[in-house]
């Protein structure tokens, strides 16, 4: 007969099954702290032995880190997605860059549709309570802050969509943004007739989602990384508009 006895699991076994599903599933983020081992263990009601053992299992695996006096990290765990070769490669040409708003434009409305069918109530509350940061963002003079809530606004999406693939890839996607290596997207926010289309459209694909029409969701990110994709365009032309007028100047100064 193909039956085996059931062995009871170990507690610390238990216990790594946890807190690797909460890093899958996106809930414990790369370089996120955990609690003190004192109040993780009462958390879980186990022995601090058993706690250890699992911590030290997942450091095996490469999914958690400890630094010296400061506590128990989770692991860079989307640091290895692109090698800094390839990186400095992203950042030398246009091409990335369009290439990368035509990958999110893809991904994204994907995400938005899915997000929009399967999205809970809370997954649907976390992304109003984001809408509304960025409105009241919005009514400030300085950008800055509405320039991050707009990658926390996607990165909601792509969490209530419910896909752990596609939620560590656009994680990774995303470092890079922050990072600058695409392109400064905080440029994006420094005019205010951009700032309000920007808004208007972020309030589009929200309102679409907890609306649950998959249609409108994913119709209303395509149209704003289209607007994205020609913003940068013309930025990008300015740019180099600008360079040219700069030699013009120089050599006029010369004569």
């Amino acid at each position: 007969m193909p039956f085996q006895s059931v062995q009871p699991e170990k507690i610390s076994t238990n216990v790594t099954h946890q807190i690797e599903l909460l890093i899958l599933r996106g809930i414990l983020r790369p370089g996120e702290r955990l609690p003190s081992e004192r109040e993780l263990s009462e958390r879980l009601g186990i022995s601090r032995p058993s706690l250890r053992e699992a911590v030290a299992e997942l450091q095996d695996k490469g999914l958690l880190t400890s630094k010296a006096s400061a506590g128990i990290y989770v692991a860079d765990v989307l640091g290895g997605a692109f090698s800094p070769a390839l990186i400095r490669l992203f950042a030398s040409y246009d091409e990335a860059v369009f290439d990368y708003i035509a990958f999110r434009r893809d991904m994204e409305g994907l995400a938005a549709d899915r997000a929009a069918r399967l999205a809970s109530d809370t997954d649907r509350r976390v992304i109003q309570a984001i809408m509304d940061k960025m409105v009241a963002a919005h009514a400030k003079r300085d950008p800055t802050n509405e320039a991050l809530l707009d990658a926390d606004f996607h990165l909601s999406i792509i969490e209530a969509s419910h896909n752990v693939i596609m939620l560590h890839m656009m994680r990774s996607m995303y470092d890079l943004l922050r990072e600058g290596v695409f392109y400064n997207r905080q440029i994006m926010f420094r005019q205010r007739s951009t700032r309000d289309t920007l808004l208007d459209q972020h309030s589009a694909i929200n309102d679409a989602i907890q609306a649950r029409d998959p249609v409108a969701a994913r119709n209303a990110v395509e149209a704003h990384l289209d607007f994205v994709e020609q913003a940068l365009t013309e930025q990008k032309k300015a740019e180099r508009n600008e360079a040219i007028a700069r030699q013009r100047f120089e050599h006029e100064q010369r004569r």
